[in-house]
């Protein structure tokens, strides 16, 4: 049997796949859109932050990852992590007139020089003895984070305050005060997201699921009117005071500047040689991603992306997926869609002002679901209980802490 030629690399990949690659990284840049601002709003930073990490990603990071055909940027798994460190450190939300944000963005930056000597000191080989199960059970308890989290926005409730169970002990009580509005939206765009793998229909499967949600919630939003709803809110001057940010160093010397360090370093690590072993297996040439050169990329990307006002980045695992079923070949296609991304911010910011809130809280609680879905749980019994019992202990510890 004919042995499968390999995509070429580099600037000859670039003329070769470049028909593949492009409209890949279109594909994948619809995804990331919404995506990339639900994590944002949901890790209490400005939605800009998502989009710039994005961007970062593709026009930067690409260039020099260890991976083929993975996606960076902003990741769900990220967000306890981001929105912690905002609070502990002044204040997360527009609510609080993102106080925390600057000192967070400076802690990622450390943090992101932190996997770049991770990768120098060639940790990544160590992605092949974490414990599966602790590290299924980590994501698990992270998915319910999200959802907790997430219910309120997409109720179009205000999030209380508190810890993860306290937070979770107040949905009960807020239910009655649902906008019939947000529940609407949510609704609506749930429906999109459960509904749409089902479809058969070519024309339908032509457009992701997300951009789906956005092209019937837009519309939605301005029949029932915006003025009734939580828009979200762009930065029409991105050199402005509400544009590009720079980093604080001004809690250096707080514990909770350096447990923000240590969170995001750690977790980022993780979650980028999980993602980047992920994709590898999805790889249709089988190519063999080297983990200490992505594990630079990914820490110098967000390094560079928190240096002006953006989310930490990771190899994100979803859109590398749909990345590889678009049929990327090279990492061009994560080039692509970063550039994509740039277009929309620079031309598109009154459609993005068009999207409602509650749409994107759905979409994270969605995802939520899907990092702690039964099946997770089924996955572990299956494999045998001394792994089920690591996956639920890790679970109610991360819960609990």
């Amino acid at each position: 049997m004919k042995t499968q030629e390999l995509p070429k690399s580099g600037f000859a990949g670039l003329k070769a796949h470049f028909k593949d690659d492009f409209i890949a990284g279109f594909s994948v840049s619809l995804i990331a859109l919404p995506l990339c601002l639900g994590i944002a709003i949901a890790s209490g930073f400005p939605p800009l932050a998502g989009i710039i990490t994005a961007i970062v990603g593709g026009l930067f990071a690409s260039r020099i990852a260890g991976t083929f055909v993975t996606i960076s940027g902003p990741a769900a798994g990220l967000i306890v992590i981001s929105l912690g460190a905002a609070t502990t450190m002044g204040g997360a939300g527009v609510e609080n007139g993102f106080a925390g944000y600057e000192h967070a963005l400076g802690a990622i930056v450390i943090a992101g020089l932190i996997m770049v000597a991770f990768g120098l000191l060639k940790v990544g080989k160590v992605g092949d003895f974490f414990p599966t199960a602790a590290v299924h059970g980590m994501l698990a308890a992270i998915g319910c984070i999200i959802i907790i989290k997430q219910f309120f926005p997409a109720i179009g409730v205000p999030s209380p305050k508190g810890e993860i169970l306290e937070v979770a002990s107040e949905i009960p009580n807020v239910i009655g005060s649902a906008s019939i509005y947000a529940l609407t939206i949510s609704l609506v765009a749930l429906a999109i997201l459960i509904i749409h793998p089902m479809l058969k229909i070519k024309m339908i499967k032509m457009i992701p699921a997300p951009m789906w949600v956005l092209i019937a919630t837009i519309p939605l939003a301005a029949a029932i009117g915006t003025q009734n709803l939580n828009m979200v809110k762009m930065p029409h001057n991105l050199f402005g005071s509400e544009g590009f940010k720079l980093p604080s160093f001004e809690k250096i010397a707080t514990s909770a500047f350096w447990i923000a360090v240590t969170g995001f370093a750690l977790v980022s690590a993780i979650e980028t040689m999980l993602s980047a072993k992920a994709v590898d297996s999805l790889d249709p040439y089988k190519r063999t991603s080297n983990l200490d050169k992505d594990m630079i990329s990914m820490g110098a990307g967000s390094s560079l992306a928190a240096a002006i006002g953006g989310l930490p980045m990771i190899s994100e695992i979803v859109r590398s997926s749909a990345n590889v079923n678009n049929g990327a070949k090279t990492t061009w296609s994560n080039f692509f869609h970063g550039l994509f991304l740039l277009v929309y911010l620079l031309i598109g910011v009154a459609v993005i002002e068009m999207i409602p809130i509650a749409a994107l809280a759905a979409m994270l609680v969605f995802t939520g679901f899907r990092l702690a879905s039964p099946k997770e749980f089924k996955h572990m019994f299956k494999i045998g209980l001394i792994e089920l019992e690591i996956f639920l202990v890790t679970l109610f510890a991360v819960l609990a802490t």
